[in-house]
Order: structure tokens, then sequence, then C-alpha cells
């Protein structure tokens, strides 16, 4: 999702091919051998597989939104929480959401440790208006699609909590325009027959 919000920020024109994981398209695989999605091949030939790097070229070309950092402390605090949302937030995350997967029984110890992060972005949100400071960003766009996962697991439970600004912006989100066309669903992608 975070990939298609920076494409979609930036105006950079792409192929969107929708592909369904349970059956993976030869070509996807010949690109990316890992076989996850995002994946993004360049007119160059080369192949980004992680959405950061998809973010990060797609606003680096065109970032008309000012969505990426505009000093170096602001990059400095955009990076941080990036890497404590794609580490130790989505960890917690993960075996709050599929405790199973990790052979637990249960996930809540997971969502008081992934809820602790999320009291550091309700302490962001009582001071600016957003994670990435007086406008939506990088920071932003990083963190909200985790941040609705954590929500959707059980969402009576997520809305008790004591961080009104955090549900304010997470409602927000979900609710722009932004959001509605990235999850636009779209037809499966068929490869064209030799």
């Amino acid at each position: 999702m975070r990939a298609r919000l920076a494409l979609l920020a930036s105006g950079v024109d792409y192929e969107h091919r929708e592909v369904a994981l349970k059956a993976k398209p030869a070509d996807m695989l010949a690109l990316s051998p890992k076989g996850t999605v995002p994946v993004l091949c360049l007119s160059t030939g080369d192949v980004l597989e992680e959405s950061l790097d998809i973010m990060l070229w797609a606003l680096q070309r065109q970032d008309p939104q000012a969505w990426l950092p505009s000093s170096p402390q602001a990059w400095a605090f955009t990076h941080a929480g990036i890497a404590l949302n794609d580490g130790e937030f989505k960890t917690h995350l993960d075996r709050y959401k599929y405790p199973q997967r990790f052979g637990l029984v249960e996930g809540v110890s997971h969502r008081a440790q992934a809820a602790a992060v999320l009291m550091q972005w309700e302490q962001r949100l009582q001071a600016c208006a957003y994670l990435s400071g007086s406008q939506w960003g990088l920071l932003d766009a990083c963190v909200a699609p985790f941040v609705r996962q954590f929500a959707r697991t059980d969402r009576a439970w997520f809305e008790a909590q004591p961080w009104p600004q955090l549900a304010q912006w997470l409602t927000a989100f979900e609710g722009s325009e932004a959001f509605v066309a990235v999850m636009h669903k779209h037809p499966l992608w068929v490869a064209p027959q030799a």
C-alpha cells in the first residue's frame, strides 16, 4: 500500500500489474525470485523489491506534495521513525495479528509492545499535525498502512485506547482520496500468450 501511495503522490507513470500471490506469474518470479510484492521493474532493467525503495525512487523523481524531508534533521527523524515502524513495530504487529504463525497461543503481549510504539506516535501527533511535521509526508505514508493493520485486528480495543490524535490521524488517512485510490481493486494481470 505504501509503495502505491508514493507512486500516486509522485505522479510518476508506471504500469500496474495486480498478481495473485497464490499463483505467482512466471514473469514476476523471473524479475524477483523472492516472490513478494511490491516489485517495480525500471526501464533500466533494475528491479526494486522493497516498498521503501520504490517510495524513494518515485519521490526523488517527482515530489509535488513535498513528502520528502527538507532538512538533515527531518531526514534523521524520518529514517529513525521508519526503522522503528519496520523493525520493532512490525515485529510485534505480525505476532499480534498472526500469533499461530509464530508458535504463539495468543498475541496480546505483542499487542501491548506494539501499543507502546503507538503511544510514541500519539505523543508526536500531540505536538505536530502529522508524523512528518506540519504536513503529511514520507513518514506518515510509511507508518499509516501498518497502524491501519494494527487497528483492524481489534478495532473496538484500538478505539478504546488513550491515543485520540493517533485515532484521528488514522481516520483521516482512511478517509482520504489517496487511500481510496490505492485501495481500488484491479483485475488480475495475465501474461500475454506467446
